[in-house]
This record gives C-alpha cells, structure tokens and sequence, in this order.
C-alpha cells in the first residue's frame, strides 16, 4: 500500500506541474491587457506609467521567460500578487477557500447521498409509480442549466415566497462568531448548495437505479435470496455496496465539474467563495489571481481522484488483492 500511494503521489505531482504550464500558456493567450483594465478602471494612464507597469508585473518579458519566473515562484509557494487588489493572491485564495469547499463539500454530500438513495429506491420497483416519478425528476435536474436554477430560486424566495436568504454568506447584521454564526451560514448555504447539487443528484440517481438493477441480476444475488437472507439484507448490504462503484467513480471525476460550476452559483447568489473571485479575476485580467485560483482547483481534483482509488481498494476487496 506504500509503494502504491508514493506511486500515485509521484504522478500527482507530474500531473499538477503540467495543467500548472498549461493553465499559464492559456491564460496568456487569451485577449486582453491587464495594464490597459488598469488604465481603463483607473480613468486613463500615460505611456510612460503603462510602460512601468508591465515592468513591474514582469509582462516586458517574453512568455517562457515569464513561465520560468512563475514556476520557480510556485515551488517556493509564492503565487504573486493580484493585479488588481494589490494583496498576495496566497492570502485572497487562503480567506475565500472556507467558503467554497463548504459550499462545494455540502453539495458534493447532498447529491451523493439523496442520488444515490434515490437510485436504491427507483431500483427495488423498476415498473413502480415511485421510479417513473424518479425517473421524471432525474431527467429534469440532469437538464435544467445550474444557472438558471439558481436564478429561479432567487426570484421564487426573493419575491414570491421570502422566507430564505438569497444573497451571501451571513446576514448583514451578523455579528460573527457562536451558534448564531453557524445558523445563519447554515440557512445562507440552503439554496447555493440545493443549486449546484441538483444536476449531480440526478446523474446519481440515474447511475445508482442502472447499477442497482444490474448488481440485483447477479448470480451471487440469488443464490443470496435463496439461502433466505431478509431482503434488506440482500438488498442494502449484498447489492448496494458492489453498486456503488460506479458511482464513486462518477463522484471523483466530476469534483472538477462541481468546482467549474460553483462559479457560476457563487456569482447568482453572490457567495465569497473562490468562484466569485474567479469570475472578477477573468473580467479585469487579474492572471496571478486566475493562476492562482486553477493551481488550487487542479490540487483538489487530483487530490479527490487519488482518494476515490483508495475508496476502490477498500470497497471491492478484488482491486485490494490485485
């Protein structure tokens, strides 16, 4: 198990230094100036200043040049500064990373669980009225946009029915700090999370009902039913955990999907998390700070790949022995 994992890590890293180049040479090939956003916001800039700018951000020089520059700056753990905020893009990421992984861990729980469960339940009736209407919403959350979820809600509890947040983190009275903290982050996070989770629920579901149905025609299935195990033995112990395979698979491939879509749900409903300040980075050029923000989001999704193959070897003892 050691030399597997320092294998995996080995491979992490390569992984991480190759989108790390990547992201750079993507970022810079985009169009657009950061000096000139400056000027721009800034209500005009002479030359002479603009000149001095793209000295000081080190943009005068050529592109592998710059590449250099960063990545040695990276393996010291120095990520630059924002362009615009002018603060180390380190300590932006470090303050708005709380609020994400809260935000995209909460969704991330509440697709794979209700999904899955869901999927059990449409499984043990296939033909049933409760898997047809499970099946109806599965294809209606897989196709609605998490965008156009998102602003529907705000207008159905902002206007028709207010009896939710639809705006932040915390209450603007909010003083910060006991149980009276956590319940309003709690009650802020309701709709951001049903929001970003919706259109994994429904993949889930689909996936769980498909590998419920195929694990339930197995051989070791019956002959489970034959020796007279209860059928929630049979069903929730035997079925569901050979079932499950797919969907952790599902799971650890889709947390980069979750990220990318936690941008736009934290713009919709203005949550300061690292997919506000991706989407502000983008609009003034901000690249320390895009850079920043995608090292960080590809750290993650390399971390939950490697993890989700340890879930393998702990669920199906045959990939342990192999």
């Amino acid at each position: 198990m050691l030399r597997y994992v320092s294998s995996r890590l080995l491979q992490a890293v390569g992984l991480v230094l190759a989108v790390v180049v990547l992201n750079f040479m993507l970022v810079h090939a985009a169009p657009g100036d950061p000096v000139e956003t400056i000027a721009g916001a800034s209500g005009g800039m002479s030359p002479e200043l603009m000149a001095k700018l793209r000295a000081q951000y080190g943009l005068d020089k050529p592109l592998p040049v710059q590449l250099g520059v960063y990545l040695g700056k990276v393996v010291q753990g120095d990520l630059g500064y924002s362009y615009f905020f002018n603060l180390p893009v380190t300590q932006m990421i470090s303050e708005r990373v709380p609020a994400t992984l809260l935000l995209v861990l909460s969704s991330v729980v509440l697709a794979f669980v209700v999904g899955t469960a869901l999927g059990v339940l449409s499984a043990r009736r296939p033909n049933g009225v409760l898997s047809q209407f499970i099946t109806v919403l599965s294809l209606v959350g897989f196709a609605a946009p998490i965008f156009w979820v998102g602003i529907m809600l705000v207008i159905l509890f902002a206007s028709v029915f207010p009896i939710l947040p639809v705006a932040g983190m915390r209450a603007i009275d909010s003083t910060g700090g006991g149980i009276a903290d956590v319940i309003d982050v709690a009650w802020h996070l309701i709709l951001p999370t049903v929001t970003l989770s919706l259109v994994y629920l429904a993949q889930y579901s689909r996936l769980a009902r498909s590998s419920m149905l195929d694990v339930l025609g197995s051989d070791f299935i019956r002959t489970a039913r034959a020796k007279g195990l209860a059928d929630r033995v049979v069903l929730y112990k035997h079925a569901l955990r050979n079932a499950l395979l797919p969907v952790i698979t599902v799971l650890g491939l889709q947390f980069g999907n979750v990220l990318a879509g936690a941008i736009l749900v934290e713009t919709v409903f203005n949550w300061p998390g690292l997919g506000r300040l991706a989407f502000e980075s983008v609009l003034r050029r901000d690249y320390p700070t895009i850079l920043g923000v995608l090292l960080f989001s590809s750290i993650v999704v390399v971390v939950m790949n490697q993890l989700t193959d340890l879930c393998y070897r702990l669920i199906d003892p045959r990939i342990k022995t192999s």
